[in-house]
C-alpha cells in the first residue's frame, strides 16, 4: 500500500503543479475552467487506455516502450508550454488590461485557452501513464489489489490537496506580476521536461549517452527526497546530469526565452515618427 500511495502521490503532485501553474496563468480567462477540465477529461481517458494495454506498453520494443511513450509526450508538452509563453509575452498586457474592463469578454484569451488544454492533457497523461506502468508493476510482483487501492486513494488525494495549496498561492499574485512569475515557471518547468525526455530518449537507446554524471549533489540535495522531487518537477533539477540533459536544458531555456523576447521588445512606432 505504502509504495503505491507514494507513486500514486508524486504522479498526482506532479500533475497538479502542471495544473496549478497553467491556471493561474490564464487568471480571469473566461472559459479556462473548462478547457483546463477538458484537458484532464482527456488526459485520464488516455491514461485509461493505456492502462488496457500496460503489459504490452511495459516491454514492448524490447522493454524500451514506457521509455518512448514518455519521451514523447514530454516533449510535446515541452511544444505547447513554450508556445503559451510565446503567445502570453506578446499579449500578456493588453489581456491583463481587458480582464480588469470586461472580465467574461476577453476574447483575446481564447486563443490560448486550446494550447492550455493540450498542456493539461499532456501532463496529465504523461503523468496517469506513469501510474499504471508504475502499479502495473507493483501488481506484477504479487501485491494485493484492495492494499493497492487504498494507497492509491490515499495518494491521489494528498497529490491533490498539495496541487490546491499551490494554486491558492499564485493566485494571491497581483494579475500583472502573475504573468511573470507564471511565465517563469513554465519556462523553468518545460526546460525540466526537455531534461527528462533526454533522459529517457538516452535509456532507450535512441540518442547517445554523453558524459554521463556531469555533477553530483545528492549529497546537498537527493532528488528522491520530497524537496529535491519537488526541484526536480519545478525547475528541472538533476542530481546527476549527463552533458546532453544539460544541453536540452540550456537550449528549451534559450530557444523559448528568446522567442519571448522578441515577441515582446518594443517596437517603432511608425505614426509617432511621422509627427
Amino acid at each position: 500500500m505504502l509504495a503505491t500511495a507514494i507513486i500514486m502521490f508524486r504522479e498526482v503532485l506532479e500533475a497538479a503543479l502542471v495544473v496549478s501553474i497553467v491556471l493561474a496563468a490564464a487568471k480571469g480567462v473566461a472559459g479556462r475552467g473548462r478547457w483546463v477540465s477538458l484537458g484532464v477529461l482527456l488526459g485520464v481517458a488516455g491514461a485509461c487506455v493505456v492502462a488496457g494495454f500496460a503489459g504490452a506498453i511495459a516491454t514492448a520494443m524490447q522493454g524500451r516502450g514506457q521509455q518512448l511513450l514518455n519521451a514523447a509526450v514530454l516533449l510535446l508538452a515541452v511544444a505547447m508550454l513554450g508556445w503559451h509563453n510565446i503567445w502570453m509575452s506578446r499579449h500578456g498586457k493588453e489581456l491583463a488590461q481587458t480582464m480588469r474592463a470586461v472580465g467574461h469578454d476577453v476574447a483575446v484569451g481564447d486563443k490560448p485557452l486550446s494550447v492550455l488544454m493540450v498542456v493539461v492533457m499532456m501532463a496529465v497523461l504523461r503523468e496517469g501513464s506513469e501510474a499504471v506502468l508504475f502499479g502495473y508493476g507493483i501488481y506484477a510482483s504479487g501485491a494485493g489489489a484492495g492494499s493497492m487501492l487504498a494507497g492509491a486513494l490515499i495518494g491521489v488525494a494528498g497529490g491533490v490537496a498539495a496541487g490546491t495549496l499551490l494554486y491558492k498561492g499564485l493566485l494571491r499574485i497581483p494579475t500583472r506580476q502573475l504573468f511573470t512569475v507564471t511565465g517563469w515557471m513554465i519556462l523553468l518547468l518545460a526546460a525540466g521536461m526537455a531534461t527528462d525526455a533526454a533522459g529517457m530518449l538516452t535509456q532507450a537507446g535512441v540518442l547517445p549517452a554523453i558524459h554521463e554524471g556531469v555533477w553530483n549533489s545528492s549529497w546537498l540535495l537527493s532528488q528522491q527526497s520530497m524537496a529535491g522531487r519537488l526541484m526536480h518537477i519545478l525547475v528541472g533539477y538533476t542530481q546527476r546530469p549527463s552533458a546532453l540533459q544539460l544541453i536540452f536544458y540550456v537550449a528549451t531555456l534559450l530557444g523559448i526565452g528568446g522567442l519571448m523576447w522578441l515577441v515582446n521588445r518594443p517596437r517603432p512606432n511608425p505614426a509617432g515618427s511621422l509627427s
